[in-house]
């Protein structure tokens, strides 16, 4: 007999009708928490149905929601009754919803918001302690697991944006027990290290109870220590945590904390491009301006008959040259007859030139005499044009 091989969805739809075939399957009644609770624009609301040791994935149709007393959040303890199929198409087997009634805030959502209050009352999500991030950063760390695809899609986005940053990775668990103290020794490792302008911790997004590592006190307080600027990028854009209010920026989800913490290479591309072509417009412009010139000046009558330039420079050196030998030779004969004027007054002047007409200078130690006075005996020296004499007075008449 040969063997039948079943499809998947053919195994999935054999599946679906054991569920269905079970009564108390098609009646039950389960309590746990909210989490992960999406609102299609359907009307159709999808959530994850929690307690302390396992998840149950729950479809409340639009028609079911509408008779809701009061409408559901994350964090409600809840008691929902409906049937258990199975979904053909994911293979899962899941709680669909008739009614739901509240039983109060769960655990995780109480612990959440008295926590929030905490840290705010301490001033943890002020302002006045949110650090800008670079507009240009030269290095980027991530805190994140080493394990799905969160890291490799902002390493993917930051490369395409901003290709000239580096980027570090520090793997940290993100869920679990061990998560916040790995997180906040992350995140201590990378402000150490001091080689990064910015730090990017994250994950993927999930249940409140996936989260609970970014809700609490010890990683929040790492986060606010830091001295480098810090982006959460947690979970997706409804998911809201603790580190979001303490972060320096909060990022809807991964993806946009990457386009957050990099400028894009497109936009300075195109403002090279931009500034290119502008130069260039006015390269092109000053280039014909120039032509245009040069095309003018070749036609004037310098450039035609350049020798006629130095004719005129030629003359007038000419004529400056006569000027100057001229004045040269005026000059000098004025001088030449003023130095002759002054010679002859000078000799005119000149006391010794009476001595040549037979004259005599008379003088005692050295000082003319001026009077006959002159006690006998004394030593006289008679000066004359042509030499001297000493004598002695014999004497005085």
């Amino acid at each position: 007999m040969e063997q039948h091989i079943f499809s998947v969805n053919e195994l999935n739809c054999i599946i679906k009708d054991m569920f269905d075939g079970i009564p108390i399957f098609q009646n039950i009644f389960i309590k746990g928490e909210v989490s992960n609770l999406k609102k299609h624009a359907s009307g159709h609301q999808y959530m994850v149905l929690k307690d302390a040791d396992a998840t149950l994935r729950c479809v409340l149709f639009k028609f079911d929601a509408l008779r809701l007393k009061e409408p559901i959040a994350n964090g409600d303890k809840i008691v929902v009754g409906g049937r258990i199929s199975v979904y053909p198409r994911d293979g899962q087997y899941q709680l669909y919803a008739q009614t739901i009634e509240k039983e109060g805030s769960g655990d995780l959502h109480a612990a959440f918001e008295k926590l929030k209050t905490k840290l705010a009352e301490e001033g943890l999500f002020s302002d006045s302690h949110k650090k800008p991030l670079p507009k240009k950063p030269k290095s980027i760390a991530i805190v994140t697991s080493k394990s799905g695809a969160v890291l490799s899609d902002m390493c993917k986005i930051l490369k395409a944006r901003y290709p000239i940053a580096a980027i570090y990775f520090v793997p940290a668990a993100v869920q679990g027990e061990s998560a916040p103290e790995e997180l906040a020794d992350a995140i201590s490792l990378v402000n150490r290290h001091g080689k990064a302008d910015l730090l990017i911790v994250g994950r993927g997004g999930g249940s409140l109870e996936d989260l609970s590592a970014f809700n609490t006190e010890t990683v929040a307080r790492a986060i606010f220590h830091s001295k480098i600027p810090v982006i959460s990028a947690v979970g997706h854009e409804p998911d809201v945590t603790i580190a979001d209010f303490v972060a320096d920026v909060r990022a809807s989800t991964p993806s946009n904390a990457a386009e957050i913490a990099v400028p894009d290479k497109n936009i300075y591309k195109s403002y090279l491009e931009k500034y290119d072509a502008l130069f260039f417009n006015v390269l092109q412009k000053n280039i014909q301006h120039k032509k245009e010139r040069l095309k003018t000046l070749l036609t004037t009558r310098a450039f035609r008959t350049p020798e006629t330039l130095l004719h005129q420079p030629t003359q007038q050196l000419d004529y400056l040259q006569e000027r100057l030998h001229s004045g040269m030779e005026k000059t000098i004969t004025a001088k030449s007859r003023r130095f002759e004027t002054l010679q002859t007054k000078l000799e005119t002047l000149n006391p010794l030139a009476v001595l040549t007409r037979g004259y005599a200078i008379v003088e005692k130690n050295g000082k003319p005499v001026t009077s006959a006075k002159q006690q006998q005996g004394d030593n006289l020296n008679i000066r004359m044009h042509d030499g001297a004499l000493l004598v002695t007075v014999d004497e005085i008449h």
